[in-house]
């Protein structure tokens, strides 16, 4: 047993050891399914992983350290999504759409070892709470875009609180089930999810619009809805 981890050594950054923490968020998230949070600790990891123990204290120096990783990258990726989405000038079921689909793609393919995601509550007081400030935020931008809906007629009268729990719930709950070998990328499962959550809100005799995959890019223009 490593009793007192080394520090990360400075060569344990870059393009490389971003790419080498992946790995072991995948090996973790892996072994989270089969054997649950609690009965996983650094050495399963490291092994899942192919690496020593030692090793992986190089990259993260407990496994508080690699849940907050995990909550810190996903929470920054979504949130500039997020952003995105409130910003544009597209009808609030295409943006909500859009970034359902996007919610998806980061959980469960940018960063696959994102069942940590749904483990905050694992995280020490000191620790969670900075990112449950960003979940927060993160939520708000799912009110924004309901409320929207909803004045403009898009949305049938709902609450927004219900229904951002709702639309979360469904689509932070894939993390659990997805596999990246099956039949569906998780572009597809993000998708087929976008489209029966957000039709779920569509008041009556309203079709869902949606946005293209770019469309909320930095340069794309405004109007560039999918046919």
């Amino acid at each position: 047993m490593v009793r007192n981890p080394p520090p990360p050594r400075p060569e344990a950054s870059g393009p490389a050891a971003d790419e080498r923490r992946g790995q072991i968020l995948a090996a973790a998230s892996r072994l989270f399914r089969s054997r649950g949070l609690g009965g996983t600790g650094m050495r399963e990891i490291a092994a899942e992983a192919g690496m020593t123990a030692g090793n992986l204290y190089y990259y993260f120096g407990s496994k508080d350290d690699l849940l907050a990783f995990c909550q810190e990258v996903s929470l920054a990726d979504l949130n500039a999504l997020a952003r995105r989405a409130v910003a544009h000038a597209a009808r609030a079921d295409a943006r909500l759409h859009w970034l359902l689909v996007g919610h998806v793609r980061v959980l469960n393919e940018l960063h696959p070892g994102s069942l940590a995601h749904l483990e905050i509550e694992a995280l020490p007081e000191a620790r969670r709470q900075p990112l449950l400030a960003r979940r927060k935020a993160y939520e708000h931008a799912f009110h924004q875009l309901i409320d929207a809906g909803v004045a403009a007629g898009v949305f049938r009268p709902v609450d927004a609180s219900l229904a951002t729990l709702a639309l979360l719930g469904a689509v932070n709950w894939t993390v659990r089930w997805f596999d990246a070998s099956g039949r569906m990328h998780a572009d597809e499962v993000g998708r087929e999810f976008a489209d029966l959550l957000v039709r779920g809100l569509l008041a009556p005799g309203v079709e869902l619009e949606t946005l293209a995959d770019d469309a909320l890019s930095a340069d794309a223009p405004p109007e560039a809805l999918e046919p």
